[in-house]
């Protein structure tokens, strides 16, 4: 394990990736504080990082952690093809309410009145 800081971090991307291909990972600091790990996924013998990223996306938008549009640059996937994955998953894309439904019918009752 080795641990950079934030400015070893921004001056040598790159010495932070090797040093994760040969150690276990690499602990970002911040303030003397743990911040994040980066980890190389080939070296933890994942067969496919492109699943991973898909897994990953898919994982941070059910928790409403990122957006829709943030989880298909992450899956490196189009808008559409994240939604029709979502949607086969059985995750909701769009989040409504009720409330938000009985609402919009109402006033599309009184506008089409």
């Amino acid at each position: 394990m080795q641990a950079i800081n934030i400015r070893q971090l921004k001056h040598n991307p790159s010495a932070a990736l090797r040093s994760a291909k040969e150690d276990d990972f690499v602990v970002i600091m911040n303030r003397d504080e743990p911040q994040a790990l980066l980890i190389d996924l080939k070296r933890l013998g994942v067969p496919d990082v492109n699943r991973v990223r898909v897994a990953l996306a898919v994982a941070l938008f059910k928790q409403n952690t990122i957006s829709l549009g943030y989880a298909a640059r992450i899956a490196d996937k189009t808008l559409p093809d994240m939604m029709t994955m979502l949607v086969k998953l059985g995750i909701p894309v769009v989040a409504v309410s009720q409330e938000d439904i009985e609402h919009d019918l109402q006033v599309a009752d009184e506008v089409w009145a």
